[in-house]
């Protein structure tokens, strides 16, 4: 799942060379930490949040194919 976010992190931003996803394991859910650039933030969240809505709902498909649960943290 981290590749997934990582693909699609690096599509939508300016400075693809900043973008680091952390997977961790929190009680059982896989929980992936976002960071890009600071000019690149409003690009991955979108207007009214809409593109980090949609990358929620890919990882979340992602992780429903694999029987397991996902969450998406996009850090400043």
């Amino acid at each position: 799942m981290k590749p997934l976010v990582e693909l699609i992190a690096k599509g939508i931003v300016e400075y693809p060379e900043s973008v680091d996803v952390n997977e961790l394991d929190v009680e059982g859910t896989t929980v992936l930490e976002l960071r890009v650039a600071d000019g690149d933030l409003g690009k991955v969240i979108g207007k009214q949040g809409r593109i980090a809505k949609a990358i929620r709902s890919l990882l979340s498909v992602a992780a429903k194919r694999k029987n397991k649960r996902a969450a998406l943290e996009i850090l400043e």
